[in-house]
């Protein structure tokens, strides 16, 4: 009788041979006395075959059914189930009763399909695997018996194709069809669906099912165009960017599955580009037309919108990108001084001019409210001479025209504030200010180009008066004194805000026309008296 003998049966035996089935197996053929006839092993090749078709010995045939894979069988044939009374001349003697000692490679059936099992799938799934689509995947392949014969892990390097198109084996082609980013799953292809009868000529032999344990990392479609997650809209938002704006945003940027690659927050330091003008790649360009500072949004970038089939430092070939931004301020470098006004007193009849000294409070702060500054902070005011350079640009614009009481807010683009580099340590490069002002004392400053006026009329003997030792020549301390005096009894009036000493010494020069310190009759002379020149003078 037949005899078989269960050495080894595996745990997990999710199929057993049937009539009808194709295997590959290992096997050693020996004799009851032990001496060996055939071995598999010594061919370095299973031994490939239908059961139950009559391709094998009756004995044979009988014994391979219900084994599973990596099962192990020691199998007694008697001769009326093997090569009977006339044997094989030459291997087999007549009525041979033959052991085997058989290995379970392989199984499957002409009638198999692709199969699929997913052990892991992502809570969010907002797209799956369709034909045409690109995707990038790691893999470990083996044989049915759990044997490596590849593995992208072991390359440190995605599988990287378009599915459903001819690129793949057909049963990888249907396997990663309708799998999300994220999604683990094994496919199971039986060989006429892989590599068929030949093989693929290295480590995959002929008629072999070949197990795929696939983790999807990446997806997408040469058609897709950038995807838009609002997260955070601001109520208010009076301004969306455009093309040509300059912008100032954090970021973090991942790969499709969560791998981070960049992130502007670790630097402590906004990105800050120009909008649709070819500074960032297309995607991103795109991505940031239309948003609002404070904004936070998703942009997902597909890779013929990124960095393409090359990738770039960390970001691999193909790759799709997330990035999750927060703007931070914008602005155009056509945009001036913006003026908001809160509160002006009815009585609004002497407004700030160049010249005029001025004492402010303000709150400095961000485009995002970000607070730089403060004034009430410090206890006491922001004291200047509009226009006299001793504030930026953009707020001597904006403090003219005010009036004493004037509550404004100002709004400053960079190019009329700090510029690109900002103050280190306290404003950034290229931030857009927001100046929230009240205007609390305004004295009137002089005309342009003066630095002191006469409250009346002008003495004819005016270098005599100045010349007290009547020597014919001024100096600097008489010059100083003398005009201290003329302050002091309310004859003349200085620019106010400026350093008296300053001032003086200013306008000593401008009238010492050679210099050496001393001011002659000749040298002197009136503003009304002579051309106009760039500096200021008596």
């Amino acid at each position: 009788e037949l005899g078989v003998e269960r050495r080894f049966v595996p745990e997990s035996c999710p199929r057993a041979v049937r009539p009808g089935d194709f295997v590959r197996y290992h096997y050693l053929g020996a004799f009851p006395d032990g001496t060996r006839f055939d071995s598999s092993y010594d061919r370095g090749s299973t031994f490939n075959v239908f059961v139950g078709k009559g391709q094998l010995i009756a004995g044979m045939d009988q014994a391979l059914v219900g084994m599973c894979v990596n099962e192990r069988r020691f199998v007694k044939i008697p001769p009326k189930l093997a090569y009977g009374s006339e044997g094989v001349p030459g291997v087999i003697p007549p009525n041979a009763v033959l052991h085997f000692d058989v290995l379970l490679i392989d199984l499957w059936n002409s009638e198999d399909e692709v199969q699929v099992q997913t052990y892991f799938k992502p809570e969010k799934c907002p797209r799956t695997v369709q034909v045409s689509d690109f995707v990038r995947y790691h893999y470990n392949g083996t044989f049915l018996d759990g044997t490596l014969f590849d593995s992208s892990h072991n390359r440190m390097r995605t599988y990287d194709t378009y599915v459903g198109i001819g690129w793949l084996i057909p049963g990888m082609d249907q396997g990663l069809l309708g799998m999300c980013v994220g999604e683990k799953r094994i496919i199971t292809i039986p060989p006429f669906l892989a590599y068929g009868e030949d093989g693929d000529g290295k480590e995959i032999p002929g008629q072999a099912s070949l197990v795929f344990d696939v983790v999807l990392l990446d997806l997408h479609n040469p058609k897709d165009g950038i995807a838009i997650e609002n997260q955070l809209v601001p109520e208010s938002c009076e301004r969306r960017s455009q093309t040509g704006d300059f912008l100032r945003y954090h970021y973090n940027g991942t790969l499709l599955d969560g791998t981070l690659f960049d992130s502007s927050y670790s630097r402590n330091r906004t990105y800050d580009t120009y909008v649709g003008k070819g500074y960032v790649i297309a995607g991103m360009d795109e991505g940031l037309l239309g948003v609002c500072t404070g904004e936070k949004r998703r942009i997902i970038i597909p890779p013929h919108l990124g960095y393409g089939e090359e990738g770039r430092g960390k970001i691999p070939g193909s790759a799709v990108l997330v990035f999750d931004i927060h703007v931070v301020d914008f602005h155009n470098p056509s945009d001036s001084v913006s003026i908001t006004v809160h509160y002006k007193p009815s009585n609004c009849t002497v407004l700030s001019k160049k010249g005029d000294y001025l004492k402010y409070h303000y709150n400095a702060s961000l485009l995002d409210g970000t607070l730089l500054d403060s004034t009430h902070s410090l206890g006491k005011t922001y004291n200047i001479v509009l226009g006299s350079g001793q504030v930026v640009l953009g707020m001597d614009m904006g403090l003219q025209d005010m009036c004493v009481g004037e509550r404004r807010t100002v709004v400053i683009p960079p190019h009329l504030g700090y510029g690109e580099d900002g103050v280190e340590g306290e404003v950034p490069g290229s931030a857009v200010l927001v100046f929230d002002i009240e205007l609390l004392e305004l004295v009137s400053g002089l005309p342009e180009g003066y630095m002191f006026v006469w409250n009346g009329e002008v003495s004819p003997n005016l270098f005599e008066e100045i010349d007290q030792n009547h020597d014919g020549e001024v100096l600097l301390e008489e010059f100083s004194e003398y005009i201290q005096t003329q302050v002091d009894t309310g004859k003349g009036k200085l620019a106010p805000g400026f350093d008296f000493e300053k001032i003086v010494k200013n306008m000593f020069t401008n009238q010492d026309r050679d210099g050496n310190g001393k001011v002659t009759a000749e040298e002197f002379k009136l503003k009304d008296q002579e051309a106009k020149e760039e500096h200021d003078e008596l």
